[in-house]
């Protein structure tokens, strides 16, 4: 009789050992952290700032712009062959911009707030009314859309094309007016002067061309040592309209003087290049209010440069590439847009990072400021417009 009890004890033991309860309950607790862990992860993912989301894309954002004269009003263009017009914190409001084929890769307000043209990888450039009424369809060369730009105090529309050319059109009549040629491959950038009076363009061959928009002839062209040696990324010109400053996928900065041709600075990439390769420059501005200028890139750091010494007053480091900025009106601050998807604000008197904006998944593609200086409004890869406020920051 015992001995069946003691075979039973033993089964006992033998089933306590296999089944090792301990060690359950250390995976349970080993598992808890983890657990935690992840939720802590998710959470910082998960953090959004944004007041306002705008989500009638279907695919990638590439451009925003915001009204200059209504503080709310808000147009995007994308991958899914849309603009959109709307409104934030109106999320009943929405104009889709239909007729385009191909993505909608740039758009801009006209200075006036009355008109918006959309610039399309289809070849077409289409003007609207601020209710989204299609007013005219302005047929190009047919190559691609690189960007639109209005006269600062008219109603023309500049257009950079795929094709080395630039065209310029009436938007109220439609009319063509004049086409810009000499460029020897895709113009990637471009701009009227403050004044109106002339027009720079840069493109993937490496050079900066001055215009006459009267006569459509070239002024200067701005290339060879000691200018870039690769393609123009991006161009911004000085509110008093005697400089423009390039970027490019060289690596290097250059500050061209309009009137002369020549160039007057010339800064490098602040980083090593890795293997070889120098990190591309993506966006450069003139500061509104202050003698400096603004370089950011896909070297990670976003460059504040002082014109009268042309040398950096400060070198900002960000944990991915910098792929877009906007000054916050003539503020000492600055909004960077990423290729992680944050946004950072920053005190260019001091250097500091003074906010980091989450919520986005993907890279920034581009940045733009309300009117009354209250909202900044995002657009990424991820497919989602986001409106930070930003009027702590004036």
């Amino acid at each position: 009789m015992n001995m069946p009890s003691h075979e039973e004890e033993e089964q006992g033991e033998v089933f306590v050992e296999e089944s090792d309860i301990i060690n359950e309950v250390d995976v349970d607790e080993e598992d808890l952290p983890d657990a935690e862990d992840e939720d802590d992860t998710e959470d910082m993912e998960d953090q959004d700032d944004s007041i306002h989301i705008f989500t009638g894309h279907t695919g990638e954002l590439y451009a925003v712009a915001c009204s200059p004269t209504d503080p709310v009003l808000v147009a995007t263009g994308g991958g899914d062959d849309k603009g959109f017009l709307w409104k934030i914190g109106h999320a009943d409001w929405a104009a889709e911009l239909q007729g385009h084929t191909d993505s909608v890769s740039s758009l801009a307000f006209s200075h006036d707030g009355q008109l918006l043209v959309t610039g399309s990888f289809d070849g077409l450039v289409k003007v609207w009314d601020t209710s989204g009424n299609l007013k005219n369809t302005l047929e190009g060369p047919g190559a691609g859309i690189e960007w639109v730009k209005w006269h600062p105090k008219g109603h023309l529309i500049l257009v950079g094309f795929e094709d080395c050319t630039v065209w310029m059109w009436n938007a109220d009549s439609g009319n063509f007016l004049s086409v810009f040629s000499g460029h020897g491959a895709s113009v990637t950038c471009g701009d009227f002067t403050p004044d109106g009076k002339t027009i720079c363009t840069g493109s993937e061959d490496a050079t900066l061309r001055i215009w006459n928009p009267r006569s459509g002839e070239t002024i200067h062209v701005v290339r060879g040592h000691p200018y870039h040696t690769e393609g123009l990324t991006c161009l911004s010109i000085s509110s008093d309209s005697t400089l423009a400053i390039t970027g490019s996928r060289d690596g290097s900065v250059h500050i061209v003087n309009i009137t002369t041709g020549k160039v007057v600075s010339s800064w490098g990439s602040q980083t090593s290049p890795i293997e070889g390769n120098a990190e591309s420059i993506e966006c450069v501005s003139f500061a509104p209010n202050f003698p400096w200028a603004v370089s950011g890139g896909m070297d990670r750091k976003l460059t504040i440069w002082d014109l009268q010494s042309s040398s950096p007053r400060f070198i900002c480091d960000h944990e991915e590439g910098v792929t877009c900025l906007a000054w916050l009106g003539a503020s000492k601050f600055l909004a960077t847009g990423c290729v992680d998807g944050r946004i950072c604000i920053w005190n260019c008197l001091s250097g500091e990072c003074v906010e980091t904006f989450k919520g986005h998944e993907h890279a920034i593609q581009s940045l733009a400021v309300s009117s009354n200086l209250e909202f900044l409004v995002s657009v990424s890869m991820d497919g989602a417009a986001r409106v930070f406020e930003i009027r702590n920051f004036h």
